[in-house]
């Protein structure tokens, strides 16, 4: 049996390390994962980035099997594939997550509820330890589409909403962050402060996006100066998404070429992804 499954990106609106509430959005950038029942071994190949370790996707195939009670088959294959950069803060992992699970869901004809699918992949990348929080925001705005604000404490949807179409130019550096290497005390000290973004983030999403990656540049030791620039140039928000190093940048639609010719910004484009119905 060949089982597909696909998830998108997401960037930050609230960095929920500090609090543990959590804010993302979806984008369009897609992880797609290939599912075969094959051999005697297990095989993983990450064609984007064939480097990387494989741990958290053999775990989320071996988890997904645990919960809808099938014994794990001794061989399989397992292919995927992202336009999303890794370890940038733009939700590679938890994009994976879901998209591996659906796989393997899909190669045994397994039905099951989104949220529940997403939970399962929450739980894989903790297992992993390829997250602080759980990321369960950035598994939902993934997954979900839209805009989400989740508190990852509980593994809860606070609020699920739709969103204009705008186009996202994504700025990435070519160092990556690992969760290992994160201030955890100093994102842990402005906690106070990313919980006031939280109402804003309701009706302005872009203006808490902003303010959030002010905030998480400061403690992390990131530079800041690529969201001044865009700001500056027109962007309705920008900031550093997840721990970074990549920069957001949410624009009108069809703004994309106008504003890289004004701010001299080239980036990844991509647009934001509209919710879909749970």
């Amino acid at each position: 049996m060949i089982g597909k499954g696909t998830s998108y990106g997401a960037i930050t609106v609230i960095n929920a390390m500090p609090c543990g509430i959590g804010s993302t959005i979806g984008v369009s950038l897609r992880t797609s994962a290939v599912f075969t029942l094959a051999g005697d071994t297990k095989n993983v190949g990450i064609s984007n980035d064939p480097s990387e370790d494989k741990e958290m996707a053999k775990i989320c195939v071996s988890e997904t099997y645990k919960k809808i009670g099938v014994e794990e088959p001794k061989g399989w294959g397992l292919k995927i594939s992202s336009d999303i950069p890794i370890s940038r803060g733009l939700k590679s992992s938890s994009s994976a997550c879901n998209a591996i699970v659906s796989s393997v869901l899909d190669s045994e004809r397994a039905d099951m509820d989104v949220i529940e699918r997403i939970r399962l992949g929450v739980n894989c990348a903790r297992m992993a330890k390829v997250t602080v929080t759980g990321s369960f925001d950035d598994a939902c705005g993934c997954g979900l589409g839209g805009h989400v604000i989740t508190d990852n404490r509980s593994d809860t949807i606070l609020f699920h909403g739709d969103i204009d179409e705008y186009d996202v130019v994504l700025y990435v550096p070519r160092e990556k962050i690992r969760k290992t290497g994160l201030p955890l005390d100093r994102l842990k000290s402005i906690s106070s402060e990313i919980e006031k973004l939280i109402g804003i983030a309701k009706t302005d999403p872009f203006k808490a996006m902003t303010m959030n990656g002010k905030l998480i540049a400061s403690v992390s030791g990131l530079d800041n100066s690529i969201s001044d620039i865009a700001m500056e140039s027109g962007a309705l928000g920008a900031g550093v998404s997840g721990s970074g190093p990549a920069v957001a940048i949410v624009l009108e639609k069809g703004d994309t070429e106008d504003f890289i010719r004004r701010s001299g910004l080239i980036g990844l484009k991509t647009t934001i992804t509209r919710r879909k119905q749970i």
